[in-house]
């Protein structure tokens, strides 16, 4: 069990994605359910668990303990043919219905957070959806639990003796549960108040209907955990009966000429069998018109009172969803529509329309003025009571200022959702709104909360929704489960009428990547350095939070911060950009990490990074001969000298060698050609790194020398190439920055990393005697790269063999696609590398004419940053579309894995990447762990830590299902993988070259 009571730490913690900030005094983070138990049964403080931090409604933080219950609880079995799966609370619930598609099933709570948000906190919050009504939502989908019980009993629910082992173990609580059963069937009016709310979407308290609905006390117990937001268990692991998926699908707005026309529509929908029936309001059309996806027609919607409903149709098979298409054909041609009646079954048309209704968070979050929080709020009433509750909160809206608020959501539950921005400057406002709002939806027979839970915010109003005596059963309920009060205290119940008032969230303006930010936690399941450091959010909420003390004064706090901040926010943020990909707003934390590490590039480091661009084929060449050497000494040697460089320069100025690191490569090929199809840009990762064999003797694991100081150290699975280009010039050498490498020769001066060092680029992996001209640099050395091609080499053989014609531009070797001197922030460097490239590429290409191949997909999405108005491919999908189609496959591999990239999701060539992986095995397996392996450039052997955490999953998995053979798309990644998982990875291209040969 870690625990820390680190200010940055804490301070990281204090955020989730509601409008409430507490600071922890203590995160604990335990390895297992022992651990929790034991850490229930002697504590004398308030305990609160988190997973993901998706929760709106303040239920994840605590000024206590607080209890991370993700990092070490994510494992996921799916049971027999699918119909029931078993997951852990960290779990997430996309990872969930990633092990469930196979077998053609799904979660049945379906929350749009599904990305981010944890199966602890589907349990906590009685998560549902828009699909899953009342009827497929998590209390109704349950099986059966492990419960960490306030006094530190677990109780497996599953367990044939559990029944017994409660009534053994927990007396009181057994038969505590029979009086309140009986208490509540006692009372007619109870009983009714119960039938009508739990008739809608109701999140709020506890859920009572588990008195009604169950007879026995451990039956009562498991259902009274769902929806009880950590206030009564810990769930150790849920159990959950999975529904159909059905992947056949008809969609269509619906526009209505006012808010009251289209919720008189509602019930002949739902009677109709519509799967998804969701409302935008007039504002919310008006505000989706400003998305630049918005469609056609919603542009041509002159909006005034105008409503719409998103509506679709959900079967198994493409019979059934005819047939449900013909029969509702008469229904939708007599509604009275300001728009044609069309359900398309065109994916790409189908997602535009979703876009309508999911891009309103981001358009109205993402628009919002600096400095105010959005707030996203959830209620529910009678489908019939729906129009008259969104005509009061658009009065309301109005009333107090809440400019371009928006209603929108699940219609055919009764269920909507408003978001407001808000400063929290001052409270009269927030405060009178609230209590209008809760007036407004009691008074329409409705549920204060529909999805997102009590929490803080509408802990206060418990009683007045349900009245003294069933308030009172839920106050016995909880001394009766809970009678120290340690499970997060303050949540779902609380005897202070004012408590949604306090410890409200305030988001000082900081800088343009920060201010975006909502907190909504999306990014974090992407993040490679998520269990070692930091997630993105947690980079910026720590900056808000050094904002904060330094204008309340708090230096000291401000200085500790960023110092800690250096290492956590910094040092092990790959810049990969994957959480760009999940932000609902579009932040790339990666662009506030390089201008961060800019900010601090010192003039020399800057000069370094131009000559180092200046000279970039020599110090390509150079690395691929140090790396020779390096495998040919004994492996304590280099690594000896990097350690010394490491301890005297720091650990993210010099790269740890490591014995697994493959010899150097070859020398990037040129070619001439007078009609090429295409320009062939190799990366100058193959120059630099040979391609992987299989494990050779010298291959070791190696502790890092740099390690977390909260979290602890990770084992030292990752390397790579990387800039590391300061190193001497940051130290005084006699070094001048512009004669790093003189006539194209690795010629280098002595540095703090020893004497004889090969070169003073930062990439110095091991002793040698200085390089000479006419050195062994050229193609073909006998230093090379091993027995396996490499990519360069396989993919001129396949357009030699598919009769391609492609050509190399001029200079080739000292080109780059820039990315090392951008993610390390040297500006310098990167102007200089640029300006080369665009003008080389412009010449290959006739100004745009043909387009650049690029074979590592990192340096792919480089070149298309840095050019405009040429066209850049990655070499998986021009040998996808331009060589296979001229290829034979002599003999397939029985089975490959298969590792994306963070930069070939980004690109979105996954399916590029499996129709090359399908033609060249039998089976291709992608791990449903699979994820950025955190090489990064130079931080898998700056940070060997960081990629271990990032790969150990996806490493796990790959052991336990060995294949014929393992791909990825990029050199480096290729690397990272091989450490990991002890399984030599190659370019794809390489494995397609070896099964299209003649003889194979």
């Amino acid at each position: 069990m870690t625990v820390t009571e680190r200010p940055i730490d804490r301070l990281a913690y204090a955020h989730d994605a509601s409008h409430f900030a507490l600071v922890p005094r203590t995160v604990i983070i335990p390895q297992d359910t022992a651990e929790v138990a034991e850490l229930l049964r002697t504590t004398r403080r308030a305990v609160t668990f988190r997973s993901g931090g998706t929760s709106l409604s303040g239920q994840g933080v605590t000024d206590d303990q607080l209890v991370d219950t993700r990092r070490h609880f994510r494992d996921i079995r799916v049971h027999g043919d699918g119909t029931t799966v078993e997951a852990q609370p960290g779990a997430t619930v996309r990872q969930v219905n990633t092990r469930l598609l196979r077998y053609g099933r799904r979660l049945g709570p379906d929350p749009a957070s599904e990305i981010a948000c944890t199966v602890g906190g589907v349990v906590a919050n009685n998560s549902s959806g828009m699909l899953c009504g009342t009827t497929e939502n998590t209390y109704r989908t349950l099986e059966s639990a492990t419960l960490v019980l306030p006094s530190g009993t677990v109780i497996d629910t599953a367990d044939p003796e559990a029944h017994r082992l409660l009534l053994e173990r927990e007396p009181d609580i057994h038969h505590g549960l029979l009086r309140l059963r009986d208490r509540i069937r006692g009372n007619p009016e109870s009983v009714e108040a119960i039938q009508r709310l739990w008739a809608i979407k109701n999140t709020m308290g506890y859920g009572l209907n588990s008195f009604v609905d169950f007879d026995q006390p451990l039956d009562i117990l498991l259902r009274l955990a769902v929806g009880s937001e950590g206030t009564l268990a810990f769930v150790a692991r849920a159990t959950f009966r999975t529904v159909a998926l059905r992947t056949h699908l008809a969609t269509a707005l619906l526009v209505f000429a006012d808010l009251d026309a289209a919720t008189r529509a509602l019930p002949d929908l739902v009677a109709a069998g519509f799967a998804a029936i969701e409302l935008l309001d007039s504002t919310s059309l008006r505000v989706a018109q400003r998305d630049p996806k918005a469609t056609a027609d919603l542009l041509r919607l002159d909006v005034d009172q105008h409503a719409a409903l998103l509506v679709e149709l959900q079967e198994t098979t493409a019979e059934a969803l005819a047939a449900r298409q013909a029969g509702v054909t008469a229904l939708l041609d007599s509604l009275p529509l300001v728009n044609p009646a069309e359900l398309s079954t065109d994916a790409t048309r189908r997602g535009q329309l979703w876009h309508i209704r999911k891009g309103l968070y981001t358009l109205v979050a993402g628009a919002r003025p600096p400095g105010t929080t959005a707030l996203l709020e959830d209620i529910a009433v009678p489908v019939e009571r729906l129009a008259a509750t969104c005509a009061g909160l658009s009065r309301l809206f109005i009333e107090f200022g809440y400019a371009d608020s928006v209603i929108f959501g699940h219609a055919k539950d009764g269920n909507i959702h408003f978001m407001i921005n808000e400063r929290f400057t001052s409270l009269d406002r927030y405060t009178r709104f609230t209590e209008e709002m809760v007036d407004l939806v009691l008074g329409q027979g409705g549920t204060l909360k529909a999805e997102h839970g009590t929490g803080r915010m509408m802990a206060p109003f418990v009683r007045r929704q349900y009245g003294d005596e069933l308030y009172g059963i839920m106050r016995d309920l909880k001394q009766l489960v809970d009678p120290r009060g340690i499970l997060n205290p303050g949540v779902l119940l609380t005897d202070d009428p004012e408590a949604h008032l306090h410890d409200l969230k305030t988001t000082p303006v900081v800088e343009k990547e920060v201010d975006r930010c909502v907190e909504c936690g999306y990014c974090e399941p992407s993040c490679p350095s998520r269990d070692l450091t930091m997630t993105p959010r947690q980079r910026i909420v720590l900056r808000r939070e050094m904002q904060h003390a330094r204008a309340s004064g708090d230096q000291a706090l401000a200085g500790e911060l960023e110092r800690d901040y250096e290492y956590a926010g910094v040092d092990t943020c790959a810049v990969d950009g994957m959480c760009q990909t999940v932000c609902p707003v579009g932040i790339d934390t990666g662009d506030l990490v390089r201008r961060l590490r800019a900010e601090v590039q010192s003039p020399a480091a800057q000069a370094g990074g131009r000559a180092a661009a200046r000279h970039w084929a020599g110090v390509t060449r150079a690395a691929g001969v140090a790396l020779t050497i390096a495998d040919r000494l004994p492996a304590a040697l280099p690594r000896t000298v990097t350690r010394v460089g490491r301890r005297v320069l720091g650990p993210d100025r010099v790269p740890e060698y490591s014995a697994d690191l493959p010899v150097g490569g070859s020398r990037r090929p040129l070619r001439r050609a007078a009609e090429p199809v295409a320009i062939y840009f190799s990366s100058c990762t193959t120059a630099m790194f040979g391609p992987t064999d299989p494990p050779s003797r010298k291959t070791t694991a190696i502790p890092s020398d740099r390690t977390s100081p909260a979290h602890g150290a990770g084992p030292a699975l990752g390397a790579d190439p990387a800039l590391g280009i300061n190193v001497a010039l940051e130290t005084g050498s006699a070094l001048r920055p512009d004669s790093v490498f003189e006539a194209g020769t690795a010629r280098g001066a002595a540095s703090a990393l020893g004497a004889g060092s090969a070169f003073e680029a930062g990439m110095a992996l091991g002793p040698s005697p200085a390089l000479g001209a006419g050195s062994a640099l050229g193609a073909g050395s006998a230093l090379g790269a091993g027995s396996a091609l490499g990519v360069a080499e396989a993919f001129l053989l396949l357009c030699n063999r598919a009769g391609v014609s492609v050509a190399t531009p001029d200079g080739l070797p000292s080109l780059c696609c820039g990315t090392p001197w951008k993610s390390k922030g040297l500006s310098a460097g990167h102007h200089e590398m640029s300006g080369r490239v665009v003008a080389a590429l412009r010449a290959a290409t006739r100004d745009g004419a043909i387009p650049v191949v690029c074979d590592a997909s990192s340096c792919t999405e480089g070149l298309a940053a840095l050019v405009e108005g040429i066209t850049v491919v990655d070499s998986v999908v021009f040998a996808a579309e331009q060589l296979l189609p001229r290829l034979v496959v002599r003999q397939r591999m029985a089975s490959l894995t298969l590792h994306p990239t963070c930069s070939s999701a980004r690109l979105g060539i996954g399916p590029a990447l499996r129709v090359l992986g399908s033609a060249i095995a039998e089976t291709v397996i992608v791990p449903d762990d699979w994820g950025c392996c955190a090489f990064a450039g130079d931080r898998g052997m700056l940070h060997p830590e960081l990629t271990a955490a990032a790969t150990g999953r996806e490493a796990a998995e790959v052991r336990r299902n060995p294949t014929s053979g393992y791909a990825s798309l990029n050199r480096t990644c290729e690397m990272g993988l091989s450490r990991a998982t002890g399984q030599p990875y190659r370019h794809v291209l390489d494995h397609l070259e070896r099964v299209t040969r003649h003889d194979p």
